[in-house]
């Protein structure tokens, strides 16, 4: 570890990452501080039974050559070595019900995506193509989403203010066209009171546009961020958690480590939960508006999610996914669930292997969790690198929950208890530890149609070398927080002189 750096970054999330790897290109010296056992933020994977899962990464949208994602990957030159397997084209993600036997897939190519949907909605092609033309004309107007220059979208206010839901149901009366256009919230954890339509457009746009599956899990994207640092001088340490921020005459001097390590840099930027950054900061170093702010904003739900290994050659390798709800009300009041009621809705994912055959090896499911039901054992920790038992009562909660989902995912998939080898569980515990996300969430802030600028944050704060990155300032997902950094940068590079180089190089 060198005495100082130029850029000091705390987390390394996809965001920071992103950020280290622009700035270390630059020719700055940069460290990224990681507390965890692994580097990725939602990007690492664990294994069991020799088996890799995801943590929260499942599939990513926008890969194929020249589009959005695919165009930032090249610039920050991490494409060679890379494994994708794209989705099927005709149904990456498929909306299923209960009470209906039909499957409705959301088909990969905008065209593809309307025929099929027409096919299974003839009288409703008006709708269709008016849904997808609003959904291309609202990403059209995020200039860094499309790897263009223009003024930051926070600024166009009527965007922020039209509401998902009302918009997708004044398409149709067909209730269940619009449960099957909305079938994939669970994306951005869709509230039909809160949720604006930008939100699902940024969502869902990149997977009709391309969808992908990261052979061997979503790590293997951070080790290429890694080596691309280390290649252009940067140092990434992990197992140093940051506890302090010493700030003098207003401005970070230096972080302090649960290690005992003193960081000394010009530029410090948090790639962590900005509420922590505003704790371990110093409350009394921001205006208390802003401090309040950041304290007051809501966390998205956060999840529950079923890990299974399966039997060798029992359970097919599905090269989709599937959104499943009880009815079509469930699309959007499934974080409204009862104890009774749950799981009202739920996603099945399956990893890829490189070599991957008919077979698959593993499947995840994830449904909503309210952190609340956990809060029990909220006083307790556990990681691999700091492990602790949360107890007996914990470990009979998991074990409930995970028959009661295991009993949904059968009415879906009826002979899959036969193929299951071992099962193992995520709770919203899980999430705030490994990913030190606020009490779980699953996509950092809310954004919420009524109030846009309450979750609003901006890269610069109020201690002029302090800066944010990561899904908390615009959007979750790959290609969000990608962006994320590159908004980052931009305040501290120059947004026109950054654009031109990830262009010139993409």
């Amino acid at each position: 570890m060198k005495e100082r750096y130029d850029v000091v970054i705390i987390g390394s999330g996809m965001g920071g990452l992103v950020a280290a790897n622009i700035l270390a290109r630059e020719g700055k010296s940069v460290c990224v501080l990681e507390k965890n056992n692994q580097f990725g933020g939602n990007l690492q994977t664990f294994v069991r039974e020799k088996t890799i899962f995801d943590t929260g990464v499942h599939y990513l949208g926008g890969l194929s050559k020249g589009q959005n994602l695919y165009r930032y990957f090249e610039y920050l030159d991490v494409l060679d070595g890379l494994e994708f397997k794209q989705l099927d084209r005709d149904g990456f993600d498929i909306i299923t019900f209960d009470d209906d036997p039909n499957e409705y897939p959301h088909a990969q190519g905008y065209e593809n995506f309307e025929n099929s949907l027409i096919a299974q909605f003839p009288e409703e092609a008006k709708a269709i193509r008016t849904y997808t033309a609003k959904l291309r004309e609202i990403c059209a107007k995020f200039p860094l989403y499309n790897l263009q220059l223009g003024k930051p979208y926070y600024e166009d206010s009527d965007m922020f203010e039209a509401p998902a839901k009302p918009y997708i149901d004044s398409l149709t009366q067909n209730k269940k066209l619009r449960a099957v256009l909305a079938g994939s919230n669970l994306l951005y954890a869709g509230d039909a009171d809160k949720s604006p339509f930008y939100v699902h457009a940024l969502s869902v746009n990149s997977y009709i546009e391309s969808a992908y599956r990261c052979a061997d899990g979503g790590s293997q994207i951070t080790k290429r961020l890694i080596r691309k640092l280390k290649e252009h001088g940067g140092d990434a340490f992990k197992h140093q958690e940051v506890v302090n921020f010493e700030v003098v005459d207003k401005r970070v001097v230096s972080v302090s480590t649960k290690k005992g390590d003193v960081v000394r840099g010009d530029i410090f930027i948090s790639n962590i939960e900005p509420k922590t950054t505003v704790k371990l900061v110093g409350e009394q170093h921001f205006r208390k508006s802003y401090g309040k702010r950041i304290s007051e904003i809501d966390s998205t739900i956060s999840a529950f999610s079923i890990h299974l290994v399966l039997k060798p050659k029992t359970f097919p390798y599905l090269n989709k996914n599937y959104y499943h709800f009880k009815n079509h009300d469930a699309v959007w009041n499934g974080h409204q669930y009862t104890a009774e009621s749950w799981p009202e809705t739920y996603m099945v994912s399956m990893g890829v292997r490189k070599d991957q055959d008919e077979w698959g090896d593993q499947l995840t499911a994830i449904s909503y969790m309210r952190y609340e039901e956990v809060e029990p054992w909220a006083a307790t920790f556990n990681t691999v690198a700091h492990k602790n038992n949360r107890g007996e009562t914990y470990e009979d909660f998991k074990k409930a929950r995970t028959e009661i989902f295991l009993d949904e995912l059968e009415k879906k998939f009826p002979n899959i208890r036969e193929c299951v080898q071992s099962v193992h569980t995520s709770t919203p515990l899980s999430y705030r530890d490994y990913i030190g996300c606020n009490r779980g969430s699953m996509y950092g802030y809310v954004k919420d149609v009524s109030n846009p600028l309450k979750s609003f944050i901006s890269p610069r704060t109020k201690i002029p070398n302090l800066l944010f990155t990561g899904q908390s300032l615009n959007m979750h997902g790959i290609l969000g927080v990608t962006i994320s950094g590159v908004l980052t940068c931009s305040e501290i590079l120059g947004g026109a002189y950054l654009l031109e180089k990830i262009v010139g190089e993409s």
